[in-house]
């Protein structure tokens, strides 16, 4: 630069080191005074980094706060990043929604934007993959360090284990059904229906006629599956009688429930001893690489990425076994809220009636797991959850029970019948 503006008749000189370029050896110092505060600039920055990266690795988030969390200063002046009530519960929906596969993110952040989340489309597809939402800091890889997660002194919005399950679903390890949140008024079932001739989701549009607009639920191939929404729509709420608790049978349906919840309890016991064997069959993996390594029969890189995949296995495994443990909770603790829930769940039929369009396709979705066809829907053999399938169990059951007839009642499937003078069905 000083060669070119010589070139254009300009002579360039420091205030308070001037310099006579005519003598060949200021050039030597003229070096000098232009690298070193370059030197002091690149120190600088690498002590900031360096800094910013040793911050990060004892848990403190070192950026602006993301949604959800707000900055903050404790007493010593220390920054810290605190829990933002209102945005934090809108993330903590958003993730739950995710995790279940029935949604795209796109939808989940349209409604999430609804419900007032404060951040940009962009920013929430970055948000949803930042594990500062479960608790944890991500330590990205620098040199021979490879990336990785350590604990945050911050407050997790969600659980580790949720995190992760929302990471099977962005990556598309759980192959689920996508539908959308929102949908006309008179189309409540679109997205959840599948065309019972060429297997494809039904969309729902409207015709206009003479005398107003007619709705229907249709496919979009040339194989002409049409339905009039009016009558699926009709269909689908005297359904509802079928899953509705009876005023009577409620009293049974708690102990039902909290059964069904001792039981739980037991498999999640059972559950956490095989997430305790994967860990420790994972360790022994590791263990074998580092003696591999040890006797030279690996590399360091193969090691490396043995323990990169080992490693990101166990810190999943982990976050499983810790939920499990703290989703122990007995069961008088539940039972206030228990009592509530079947309350809503003897109104279920007016509470659909009653309900906005995007509470209609929530309690659908939470209905049906899977896609279903007219014909499913209209002969009740659709798949429905686990929770709807011992309600219409009870409520068939005990309706259709005569009088003096066996006690003996069962919600799960009967297979086969017991061994007894014959031998039993295989």
């Amino acid at each position: 630069m000083i060669h070119t503006l010589k070139t254009l008749g300009v002579d360039p000189q420091a205030i308070e080191q001037p310099l006579d370029m005519s003598v060949p050896e200021n050039k030597m110092m003229l070096a000098i005074y232009l690298t070193a505060p370059e030197i002091e600039n690149d120190r600088r920055a690498l002590n900031t980094f360096y800094g910013l990266r040793r911050a990060r690795k004892e848990g403190r988030w070192t950026s602006h706060a993301p949604v959800g969390y707000l900055n903050r200063h404790d007493e010593t002046g220390k920054k810290y990043i605190a829990i933002d009530p209102k945005q934090a519960n809108i993330m903590e929906w958003a993730f739950k929604e995710l995790s279940k596969g029935l949604y795209s993110s796109g939808e989940v952040f349209r409604k999430a934007a609804e419900m007032g989340l404060g951040c940009k489309r962009n920013n929430f597809f970055v948000a949803i993959r930042n594990p500062v939402y479960c608790g944890r800091i991500l330590i990205v890889k620098y040199k021979d360090e490879d990336m990785h997660t350590v604990k945050g002194l911050h407050e997790g919005i969600i659980g580790e284990s949720l995190f992760y399950d929302v990471q099977d679903v962005l990556n598309g390890n759980k192959r689920v059904e996508k539908t959308k949140i929102h949908s006309p008024d008179m189309l409540p079932l679109r997205g959840f229906m599948r065309c019972s001739k060429c297997n494809r989701i039904l969309c729902g549009s409207a015709s206009k006629g003479r005398n107003g607009y007619y709705y229907y639920y249709h496919c979009s191939s040339a194989c002409g599956c049409r339905y009039k929404a009016e009558e699926v729509n009709k269909l689908f709420v005297n359904q509802l009688e079928q899953f509705t608790v009876k005023a009577e049978y409620s009293e049974l349906f708690s102990e039902v429930i909290a059964d069904s919840y001792n039981g739980q309890n037991k498999g999640q016991r059972n559950n956490r001893s095989e997430l305790l064997k994967e860990i420790d069959a994972l360790s022994d993996k590791l263990k074998r690489g580092r003696e591999l390594l040890l006797n030279g029969d690996i590399d360091g890189s193969d090691y490396r990425a043995i323990k990169k995949e080992n490693e990101g296995k166990i810190e999943i495994l982990e976050a499983k076994l810790s939920e499990t443990m703290s989703n122990d909770t007995p069961i008088e603790d539940i039972k206030p809220l228990l009592k509530r829930a079947i309350i809503r769940l003897t109104k279920l039929q007016s509470i659909y009636s009653n309900s906005g369009n995007y509470e209609k396709r929530e309690l659908i979705g939470s209905m049906y797991p899977q896609k279903f066809t007219f014909e499913e829907l209209q002969h009740r053999t659709a798949q429905v959850g686990e929770l709807y399938s011992c309600i219409y169990l009870i409520n068939s059951k005990l309706q259709g029970k005569k009088k003096g007839q066996a006690t003996e009642f069962s919600c799960l499937p009967t297979v086969a019948p017991e061994a007894g003078l014959e031998p039993a069905t295989l």
